[in-house]
């Protein structure tokens, strides 16, 4: 029996739970296995190949594969632990946090030296806040994204 989450309507927010803990362990176990060089360097020379390795759910492969930080945590990966993917890419943290939102790395940066986000409309679902889903994807990068995506 599941147990009452009332957490779960907080806008645009994954809380890492024991249950999402459970179900991300192989994902998260890959994670940690990229703070070895060996190990980075077998990953980027055939991702699928290092991948398979790994008891992961074919669906945390392709998120790890697409680097949708989002979809990674929504099948159970920390960030903390994924954040050794976009290093691994030579990506920073914040770079990370901006693709997950959908903004340009610089959008990110401002929004968050501006106070980030207002918590007005994103405190729980049934406010309409720039977190809420209708709303999403907010930034010129997911914006431009899915323009490119929409013209092939």
């Amino acid at each position: 029996m599941a147990l009452d989450k009332p957490y779960t309507d907080v806008p645009g927010t994954i809380i890492f739970d024991a249950e999402q803990s459970r179900k991300g362990y192989w994902l998260n176990q890959f994670c940690m296995s990229l703070m070895k060089a060996e190990n980075r360097e077998r990953f980027k020379a055939n991702e699928r190949a290092y991948l398979d390795e790994w008891a992961m759910t074919e669906e945390q492969k392709q998120a790890v594969l697409a680097r949708d930080l989002n979809w990674c945590m929504r099948t159970g990966g920390n960030i903390y632990f994924l954040a050794k993917i976009g290093a691994t890419d030579g990506k920073s943290f914040q770079q990370m946090a901006g693709s997950m939102t959908g903004m340009t790395e610089e959008e990110y940066r401002n929004m968050m030296i501006t106070g980030g986000r207002s918590v007005e409309g994103n405190r729980y679902i049934g406010e309409n806040g720039d977190a809420q889903a209708q709303n999403q994807p907010q930034g010129a990068a997911r914006q431009h994204a899915s323009a490119a995506g929409k013209k092939a």
